[in-house]
C-alpha cells in the first residue's frame, strides 16, 4: 500500500496512518453501513453517477441519512482520486451508520461517517484474462431477498466471505453462489454471464444477483451490438452446457470461465461474444465518466 496515500476519513483529508474509525462505529460493531466498489480510468471516474444513485438508494433502504448531497459526495470521491494523483484507481467508498453504544439500536448512532479510500486493486492474473478461470460451485447460498436484499451493498458481506472461503480451499479465484431454490445466481464479488446460441444470458436480479455497474454496461453494449440479452432462471446445467461464460465487476471488469465444476465450458477458451464485449467495455471506460485532472 501506498505510505503516502491522502483518505477521505469522515471530513478530513489525511495519511493512511492517521485514517481511523471509533470501535463504537457501528459499521465497525455490526457491518451496519454501505459501501461502493468504484474505478477510475485514464483520468475518469467510470460511471459514478450510477455508484452514487446505488450507494444513496441502499442508504435508503436501511434508513441511513447520509447527511450530504449526491452532488457532494461526487465531490469527495473525485477530490480524493485527485490528491493520490492517480489516472487509474480503485475507489472505496463507505457510509457507516456512526458511533454509537453496544446496542443494535441505530438511533444511538446520530451521525454517520462516510469514508472514501483511492489505491488498486488487482483480482485476478493477468493470464486468466486470456486464457480464462475455472470456478466452483460452492454450497453457501446467496443471501434471499426477502431476509437481506442483496441489492443493498451493506457492510457486511459474510454472505460472500463465506462462499469465498470455499472457493478458496478448492484452490480456485471465484465462485458460483447458488439461490435457495438451486437457481444460479452471482458469484463471490462478480455477476455471471452465459451465452448460448449467441443470445447473452445472466440471472435475473429479482432472485438476488445484484445489479452491477459493469454488468448493465455489458448489457447496454450487448444490445447496441444486436446481440440478444435475456435474464431467465437457470440452473448449473445451463452453465455447464453454454458456448460461452465470463464473469463482471468493477474490479474485475470482464474475465472469461473456461472450466465450472470440472465441466469445459464451450471449447475450453474464451469466446468470441466475450472478446467482443471486453474491447467494447474497455473502450467505453475511456470516455464515460466524470474527468478530473492534477
Amino acid at each position: 500500500m501506498n505510505d503516502t496515500m491522502i483518505i477521505y476519513c469522515d471530513g478530513h483529508y489525511v495519511g493512511k496512518d492517521d485514517a481511523k474509525i471509533s470501535v463504537f462505529n457501528h459499521g465497525f460493531l455490526y457491518g451496519d453501513g454501505v459501501f461502493e466498489g468504484i474505478r477510475s480510468y485514464n483520468n475518469r471516474v467510470f460511471r459514478l453517477k450510477e455508484h452514487i444513485d446505488r450507494i444513496y438508494n441502499s442508504a435508503n433502504s436501511i434508513l441511513l441519512d447520509i447527511g450530504i448531497s449526491r452532488q457532494e459526495m461526487i465531490d469527495i470521491v473525485v477530490e480524493t482520486v485527485r490528491r493520490n494523483k492517480l489516472k487509474d484507481a480503485y475507489i472505496r467508498l463507505v457510509v457507516a451508520r456512526g458511533d454509537g453504544d453496544l446496542g443494535l439500536d441505530p438511533l444511538k448512532c446520530p451521525k454517520p461517517a462516510i469514508y472514501c479510500i483511492a489505491g488498486s486493486i488487482v483480482l485476478y492474473p493477468e493470464e486468466t484474462y486470456t486464457q480464462g478461470l475455472k470456478v466452483q460451485t460452492v454450497s453457501t447460498r446467496r443471501n434471499i431477498p426477502s431476509a437481506l436484499n442483496p441489492q443493498i451493498k451493506s457492510l457486511n458481506y459474510l454472505n460472500n466471505i463465506m462462499a469465498k472461503i470455499e472457493a478458496n480451499r478448492a484452490g480456485v479465484l471465484e465462485a458460483i453462489m447458488l439461490t435457495q431454490e438451486g437457481y444460479v445466481c452471482e458469484c463471490t464479488g462478480d455477476n455471471l454471464f452465459l451465452v448460448k446460441k449467441g443470445v447473452l444470458l445472466t440471472p435475473p436480479p429479482y432472485i438476488g444477483a445484484l445489479q452491477g455497474i459493469t454488468r448493465n454496461a455489458v448489457i447496454e453494449l450487448a444490445q447496441a451490438d444486436g446481440i440478444d440479452v435475456r435474464e431467465p432462471l437457470m440452473t448449473l446445467y445451463d452453465v455447464y452446457t453454454a458456448d460461452e461464460c465470463f464473469l463482471t465487476g468493477t474490479a474485475a471488469e470482464l474475465i472469461p470461465v473456461i472450466d465450472a465444476d470440472g465441466r469445459t465450458i464451450g471449447n475450453g477458451t474464451p469466446g468470441p461474444v466475450f472478446k467482443r464485449l471486453l474491447e467494447k467495455f474497455r473502450g467505453l471506460t475511456q470516455v464515460d465518466g466524470e474527468a478530473y485532472s492534477f
